[in-house]
């Protein structure tokens, strides 16, 4: 909706990941070269834990566009609430196999084989387990036991575990010591700094286009970076409403005043739990605390996803004299293809 009113070539602080708005500051940096490293030395477990909205899935949308698919087939658990009896169906569903009416001796045969074709080919296969936390200490325990299979003293499946905190408290239990065991290296991913919080925010701009309308004060990042604790995902939320705010007033001018009413409004909106005393601002780079629950922020993004489709479905029903007109102007450049400010070149 404002897309148009401030010449811009999409929604910059669109909620779902998406990897050509990929920032990489110094935390997602690092975890990056982790996963990258994992990729490099072909076996173990990598490990990426973060807060929820730390830019987990972004990153790992990013690293899977890059990967040289000559080399290397990945697949994604998608669902992770599973136990043991689920698990190998849905590793061999990421992997394009088919598991009806198979029994599990007949999927371990079935999926042995593959990687062994993999192999062959001179292919390996890469396991992304998003949001790994959930699975069950029986899952973790069949994922071990996929990563037996071997050729010639080398694993033929490696695994991705990314996910939230509590991730790696159940990687400390004494149940998961063979696991632990077979990690080569594990990054917690912490939220971005004073300073990244605005690069972040800039970056995202800047790749849909923005230029400089609205023109946003220098106070606001600071204001926003205490009010979301330097996390993606919360920044996200902020910054979509205060430029939906600022065009439904028709303003080119985002102040220290209009982030305070956005931020009042979203919490109002969130219920009574999130009416709380602002967090004090933190030393310069270092992360503020967040003014929102993890399980508020679930029911922020909720209602934010809820009102953009309606806005969305309002917009295509509307009679078109009645759309708001942006002046002309010539379109935006997308941001497929674009260089990505921060983003990195060559491997």
């Amino acid at each position: 909706m404002y897309e148009d009113f401030y010449k811009l070539s999409g929604n910059p602080f669109e909620l779902n990941p998406d990897p050509d708005f990929y920032y990489a500051s110094r935390g997602h940096s690092r975890a990056f070269a982790y996963l990258k490293y994992g990729i490099y030395q072909g076996d173990g477990f990598i490990v990426v834990t973060g807060e929820i909205g730390a830019g987990k899935t972004t990153m790992l949308r990013t690293l899977l566009q890059e990967l040289d698919t000559d080399k290397i087939l990945a697949g994604q658990l998608v669902s992770t609430h599973l136990d043991a009896d689920d698990l190998l169906q849905s590793v061999c569903t990421a992997f394009g196999l088919p598991v009806k009416d198979i029994g599990k001796a007949g999927l371990l045969a079935r999926f042995e084989a593959f990687l062994g074709e993999l192999a062959d080919a001179g292919r390996r296969a890469l396991l992304v387990v998003d949001e790994a936390q959930n699975l069950t200490p029986r899952a973790m325990e069949e994922l071990r036991m996929l990563s037996n299979f071997q050729r010639a003293d080398r694993p033929l499946l490696q695994s991705f575990l990314v996910g939230q905190p509590e991730l790696r408290e159940i990687l400390r239990t004494p149940a998961m010591t063979q696991l632990r065991q077979r990690v080569i290296a594990s990054y917690h991913l912490g939220p971005m700094g004073r300073d990244e919080t605005r690069a972040y925010v800039l970056h995202r701009l800047q790749c849909a286009g923005w230029k400089a309308d609205p023109k946003i004060d220098e106070i606001v990042y600071n204001r926003l970076f205490e009010a979301t604790g330097g996390l993606p995902r919360r920044i996200n939320a902020v910054c979509n409403r205060l430029l939906l705010g600022a065009f439904m007033g028709r303003k080119h001018l985002i102040g220290e005043a209009e982030l305070a009413e956005t931020v009042s409004e979203m919490r109002a909106e969130i219920g009574p739990e999130s009416r709380q005393v602002a967090p004090a601002p933190a030393p310069d780079g270092g992360p503020a605390r967040p003014f929102m629950s993890a399980a508020l922020m679930s029911r922020l993004e909720r209602i934010e996803k809820n009102v953009a489709q309606a806005v969305d479905i309002l917009q295509h029903l509307a009679p078109a004299d009645a759309r708001p007109v942006a002046p002309a102007a010539p379109a935006a450049p997308s941001p497929k293809g674009r260089p990505r400010f921060g983003a990195r070149t060559g491997g």
